[in-house]
């Protein structure tokens, strides 16, 4: 990733905008977390905060007039929060506290006419830089405008005592009686660079004794404050109108202007990055779903502002806006602790490495790439996306972790191996009009409903049935491995062409997906909108509804079908004439969940992929219902009842459906081997090829051992291979206190250790376990 593409992604996540109430401030205050210290009764955080970020607190506190509450996202759902009241309640029930620091002084003198509010706002900043600063002001009273505001409002204390702070930093003060126009030109003459705050000028009653020409006063740039006839001359409180002040507006042009001279002073651009400073529009979204209208809490006595109790209680009904949409939806987002924008700061640091560790490939790989971020983001930003172009980097570089996606990948070679690989097709139809493609997770899972469903579509489809056994490539495609993805992509092609380039019908959502965008020349039909137009199958129809009188099944939609609208509704009005009362879960449609499958989560993060079919398992106590053969046993694992629409059109005569546990990772493959096998001999009368000699071997696996070999990801066949090799070289341990062997085989980049006995009719499996590392024998004497 380039930095160019990282910036454009960062851009596009908005969790880091600014709340609207801190983006209508002119001075920027962090609103959202001074509002959350209150409510937590953190007061002196709160009133850290505030000072942060406000000159002046004790004097700014008390009369902001709160341009932030208009645009309070609350509003949209009640009152307003009240900021300036809670601000107001934070300077008046705080202690001055906190010692201000400034920057070593650096030699140069600048100039503050008029004491006002931009005024000592723009001293205030000054002296923090490392200025020598003074102010002038032309009466005997510092304050300005402020000394006439209601001493209930702002006590004459209060600006003393921020004054007198000004002092002890170093602020002096020149108090005389000369006239403004006389002010300005001392100031000129003596210090490399003036503010005037004209919004704390007492100006004469002609108007024109502080500036003839109009020439200081009047042309300013609206950026920079900067006089179009003096350049070091600087004027704040242009905007202020007097009988409409706006104190926040005029501290913040004072410090405007204080910013102009620090940057005039060093030589620098007055104009470069200014486009954040004063109030700006902010992208930040905030849903608003569920959340309670509730009024302003009530002062038991206005003149003197809320009490500590009353205040909290107001901070309470803050919403503390951030938009997070992705994060609330995907359990993924929220177990890594961050949201988009760390996450693509995160991945392209990660692909920057260059030699150490990478810490962010669980990140990278644990995405399901089910895209459901993208669509409730209000920007469109998509992990699924990032991750995908992350991982293909590091394959591409060679920097993929082999543990990461190696069992799903091998998995995948066994489903487009010979063992399981078939294009053919019906019987007496070549070619056929159609072929029936039930992908390798329904043939691993329910492959004796394979049959059942493919005799139906035979019978009831004229022009010929074919069938297809493959697998679509999507785990390749989610590895990220698109040399693999080709070459799936290129056997399945060519036995389209050879079948006649017949209409394939597809049963899994994933492998519609995977056809719609890897062959889309490729005619495809979706079993369950093709089961609508030709009716339902013979048992179906004569045992009557097998759910009817039962309780409502919740539909569970494969994120894969997020785009198929036409599949959803199909498998909705087919459960409707199988006599199903259904559910729709809070997430489904287009708004799915993943089941914890996709993307090779389960693969590379088994822990959340648990936990996110769990999490999706809470979301009814009904039992679900599913047209992915993976939904299903992801689901069920977790505890679920789930059914597959298949077992409601082929009920079972004994036991529940949905009680059914999704089969092991040895059964799943010894499933699609068998399918194909049956299936060669029934429809076409061929024998199977010979079984090879360590598939011979019996084993006794206690379902202890069965649970450690799927947490382990190891299969049958791989103890199989581990026993016959050490049968076959002799190469194993005694252990003659327990009389069992152990053995170890690396067959492939794996290698395998397995415990066993002799038992009645083979051997007995007593402990497994694999790692990566080669074991070499030492056989120099």
């Amino acid at each position: 990733m380039e930095q160019k593409e990282l910036r454009e992604l960062e851009k596009r996540c908005i969790q880091e905008e600014p709340p609207f109430c801190t983006a209508a401030c002119p001075l920027h205050v962090d609103v959202r977390l001074f509002v959350r210290q209150i409510r937590e009764g953190k007061w002196d955080a709160a009133c850290a905060t505030l000072k942060k970020t406000m000159p002046f607190a004790g004097i700014l506190g008390r009369i902001c007039d709160h341009p932030c509450q208009l645009e309070c996202k609350r509003r949209e759902v009640g009152d307003p929060i009240a900021i300036g009241a809670l601000e107001r309640a934070c300077v008046q029930l705080t202690g001055r506290g906190g010692k201000v620091r400034c920057l070593p002084g650096n030699g140069r003198a600048v100039a503050v006419v008029g004491s006002g509010m931009s005024g000592i706002a723009a001293a205030w900043d000054l002296v923090r830089k490392g200025y020598a600063v003074t102010v002038f002001s032309r009466t005997d009273e510092l304050g300005g405008w402020l000394l006439g505001l209601p001493e209930k409002r702002l006590p004459r204390e209060a600006i003393l005592d921020q004054i007198s702070e000004l002092q002890q930093l170093g602020v002096r003060f020149d108090l005389r009686e000369d006239a403004a126009a006389n002010l300005l030109e001392t100031a000129l003459r003596r210090f490399e660079a003036v503010c005037l705050d004209l919004g704390g000028i007492d100006y004469p009653a002609d108007g024109h004794a502080l500036d003839p020409d109009g020439a200081y006063g009047v042309r300013a740039n609206p950026v920079t404050l900067q006089s179009a006839r003096e350049a070091s001359l600087f004027l704040a409180g242009l905007a202020c109108k007097r009988a409409h002040r706006s104190p926040v507006l005029e501290a913040a042009q004072g410090r405007a202007a204080a910013a102009s001279i620090d940057r005039h002073l060093q030589r620098v651009s007055l104009t470069a990055a200014r486009e954040g400073e004063g109030p700006r529009p902010t992208r930040l979204y905030t849903s608003l779903a569920g959340v309670e209208p509730l009024p302003a809490a009530v002062m038991a006595d206005p003149e003197e502002g809320y009490s500590k109790e009353e205040a909290v209680q107001e901070a309470g009904r803050c919403l503390h806006c951030e938009c997070l949409e992705c994060v609330k939806t995907c359990l993924y987002l929220e177990r890594f602790a961050g949201y988009p924008k760390r996450y693509a700061r995160q991945i392209y640091n990660n692909e920057s490495i260059v030699a150490g560790h990478r810490t962010a490939n669980k990140l990278i790989n644990s995405c399901s790439l089910c895209r459901l971020c993208e669509i409730v983001c209000p920007e469109d930003f998509s992990m699924a996306d990032l991750c995908r172009q992350a991982r293909k980097s590091m394959v591409d570089r060679g920097k993929m972790p082999p543990s990461a996606h190696e069992f799903a990948l091998d998995d995948l070679r066994f489903s487009t191996s010979e063992q399981f690989a078939l294009a053919r097709s019906e019987p007496g139809r070549d070619p056929s009009r159609f072929a029936f493609f039930p992908g390798c997770q329904l043939s691993a899972s329910l492959p004796g409903r394979v049959q059942q469903i493919y005799e139906h579509l035979r019978g009831a489809l004229g022009g010929g049935v074919g069938l297809v056994l493959y697998c679509c490539g999507a785990p390749a495609l989610w590895a990220a491995r698109d040399d693999l993805c080709r070459d799936t992509w290129r056997w399945l092609e060519e036995r389209w062409r050879a079948l006649g380039a017949p209409t394939l019908i597809l049963a899994c959502p994933t492998c519609t997906r995977m056809f719609k965008q890897h062959a889309p020349h490729i005619p495809i039909e979706s079993l369950w909108q093709i089961l609508e137009k030709i009716g339902l199958p013979g048992p179906a129809a004569a045992s009557g509804p097998p759910w009817s009188g039962r309780s409502p099944l919740a539909v569970h939609d494969p994120c894969t079908a997020r785009g198929e609208r036409e599949m959803r509704q199909s498998v909705r009005r087919l459960l409707s004439r199988l006599g199903c009362a259904i559910e729709e879960l809070p997430y489904s449609g287009f708004l799915t969940e993943c089941c914890g499958y996709g993307g090779l989560m389960a693969a590379a993060n088994p822990a959340l992929a648990r936990e996110v079919a769990a999490r999706r398992a809470r979301q009814s106590p009904s039992d679900y219902v599913t047209y992915c053969a993976m939904c299903r046993d992801s689901l069920s694992a977790s505890g679920k009842r789930v059914v597959h629409i298949l077992d409601l059109i082929y009920p079972s005569p004994g036991g529940e459906p949905p009680a059914r546990k999704g089969p092991g990772w040895s059964q799943r493959q010894e499933s699609r081997e068998r399918l194909k096998t049956d299936m060669l001999a029934r429809l076409w009368g061929e024998r199977p090829p010979e079984m090879e000699e360590h598939r011979k071997i019996v084993l006794e696996i206690p379902p202890e051992v069965r649970e450690l070999m799927e947490e382990r990801r190891i299969l049958v066949e791989d103890i199989q291979r581990v026993i016959h090799h050490a049968e076959k070289e002799g190469r194993r341990f005694f252990q003659p206190s327990t009389g069992r062997w152990l053995a170890c085989f690396r067959p492939v980049r794996v290698t395998f250790w397995v415990e066993y006995s002799r038992g009645e009719k083979g051997f007995r499996i007593h402990s497994v376990y694999s790692h990566r590392m080669q074991i070499l024998a030492d056989t120099k004497p």
